[in-house]
This record gives C-alpha cells, sequence and structure tokens, in this order.
C-alpha cells in the first residue's frame, strides 16, 4: 500500500493548502497519509475532511523542533489526541516563541530600509512562521531586490544568500527554530498518546555519534527510514540498528512544494515510493495499536 507519512502545507512551511495536498496525493495512489506541518495542527481538520473525500486513510500528524542533551532534531508525532489541552498549549507556546524570534528579525529589516509589512503577514500566516516564507514576503518587493543584491554583491542572488542576509546575518538578530526538550514531550505523550518518530535523521549529519539509538533507547518509538533525503549509506545504517531495536521504521517524501499545481512533484514521488509494506512496524502508526 502506498503511503506518505509527511507532507506539508501553507499552514507551516509548504505551499498548498491540505485540500489540494489530498487530492495531489490521491492521483499519486496514495492509501494512507500525515499531515506533518510544523508546530501547529491548525491544518488537521480540513486534511481529514478531504482524506474522508478521496477514501485516504487520514493519520493525525504533526512535525516539532527538539533538543536532546545538546543535539537538535525533529521529531515527528502521529496519533496524537488532537483535542489534548496540554498538545495545544505546549504548541502556542513554541509559535509565541518564534514570533518573537522574527519580530526581531523584523525590526533589523526595517533598519535596513527593507519594506515588510508585519501586520500584513501574520494575518495570511497566524500559526507557524516559516524561514521560505519570510523570505518570499521580502524577496517580492522589487526595492527590496535591489537592497539585498546591492548589500551582498551579488549579480545573481540563491535563496541561501537571500535566507543569510535576511534571517541569519554574522551580527544583529538571527531567527531562530522554537526547541522542545525531548523530556518534556514524552511527558505530554503520556497524556495525548500516541508515536514519536525520529524524522530524517540522514539529513544534516542526526546520526553522528549514536543519536538515532540514545533516542529512542530514551522513548521515541522508531525513526524514518525512507526519505529523499537518505542516500544508500543511510538507509543501510538505519536498517541495521532496526535489527537490534525492532522499532518502527516509516517513510514520507517531505513534500512542500512542486514545479507548479497539477504537475508531478519534481523531488519526491518521482525518487521513490513508500510502500508500507516495505517498512516493518508501521501499522503500529496505520492501525494506532
Amino acid at each position: 500500500m502506498r503511503i506518505d507519512l509527511q507532507l506539508h502545507s501553507l499552514y507551516s512551511d509548504g505551499y498548498h493548502s491540505p485540500s489540494q495536498l489530498v487530492r495531489m496525493i490521491y492521483l499519486q495512489g496514495i492509501k494512507a497519509a500525515s499531515l506533518t506541518d510544523h508546530n501547529t495542527i491548525a491544518g488537521q481538520a480540513e486534511f481529514k475532511r478531504a482524506c474522508a473525500r478521496y477514501r485516504i486513510k487520514y493519520i493525525p500528524g504533526l512535525e516539532l523542533y527538539v533538543r536532546y542533551k545538546q543535539r537538535t532534531f525533529n521529531v515527528l508525532w502521529y496519533n496524537y489526541d488532537l483535542n489534548s489541552p496540554v498538545l495545544l498549549k505546549m504548541l502556542d507556546t513554541t509559535c509565541l516563541r518564534r514570533r518573537r524570534f522574527a519580530e526581531k528579525v523584523a525590526g533589523r529589516w526595517r533598519r535596513l530600509g527593507l519594506k515588510f509589512n508585519w501586520r500584513n503577514f501574520l494575518r495570511e500566516h497566524p500559526y507557524y512562521l516559516s524561514t521560505n516564507h519570510l523570505v518570499n514576503a521580502v524577496w517580492k518587493s522589487p526595492d527590496n531586490r535591489r537592497k539585498i543584491k546591492e548589500a551582498l554583491e551579488l549579480k545573481n542572488v540563491r535563496e541561501e544568500d537571500i535566507m543569510r542576509y535576511c534571517l541569519f546575518p554574522k551580527t544583529g538578530p538571527r531567527f531562530q527554530d522554537a526547541y522542545v526538550s525531548l523530556t518534556k514531550i514524552l511527558q505530554v505523550r503520556k497524556e495525548t498518546g500516541g508515536q514519536l518518530i525520529f524524522c530524517h535523521p540522514g539529513l544534516n549529519n542526526k546520526m553522528k555519534n549514536g543519536l538515532v539509538e540514545k533516542t529512542i533507547d530514551a522513548g521515541l518509538d522508531g525513526f524514518e527510514l525512507l526519505s529523499p533525503h537518505h542516500g544508500y549509506n543511510a538507509i543501510m545504517y538505519l536498517s541495521s540498528l532496526f535489527k537490534r531495536k525492532k522499532v518502527i521504521m516509516t517513510g514520507g517524501s517531505d513534500f512542500h512544494k512542486p514545479g507548479d499545481f497539477g504537475t508531478k512533484p519534481r523531488y519526491s514521488w518521482d525518487w521513490f515510493v513508500v510502500d508500507s509494506d516495505k517498512l516493518p512496524g508501521v501499522n503500529r502508526i496505520l492501525d494506532n495499536k
């Protein structure tokens, strides 16, 4: 059965509504899916309704920024209680912290003479403030583009150049992720239920020094095996870890944006198909056992 357990909508750093996402994955033959927006569950209700309309099995999902013993990584959370006051409070806290970081960055933009309407941006993105949507809002102004190119002394500016200049300068306010301690998440999970999965561990060297194994020992239920971020070596390492730990292995496209809506995605399903039969333990998520 084709599944996709990592998708992102415009409620966080994606570009499509939850309904558009469901229509797209339906055309790809997906039978079970999870919307895993960062630090928000605001799109879950729409995603659930759309899944029902297309007869796709809906699985509640969420992606969080996590800190554990001076290391940071991402966790996917499935089948939690959507109405849990404890979970909702934790998510609200992370969004407020991220908003404070963004306010400081926006203040720096004003001092640099960059045009940015903070109130309009918050109306368009009332939940999770993503780096890509912040940069897009600044870059769409022709005057801002001219000033950024002049400041960088570059004729052809790459997205990473804009990110570095606007969000991660060497001096001044820098944009930051709102991390939650793994201890806190495990405490909240006791009340809300669900499965906690190490998200794309092969990305940004997160497998270094046995981090995946240590977090499983601490309480995570498994890890994401199939991901566009994983090469052969990462998959082989994680497969060997599964033989020792017998945990859940999942897979997802980490889909954010295709070339254009209505066209085939360029960098997820083109690469591989996530088949639940190839992922031992994933039925614990699909069946919420």
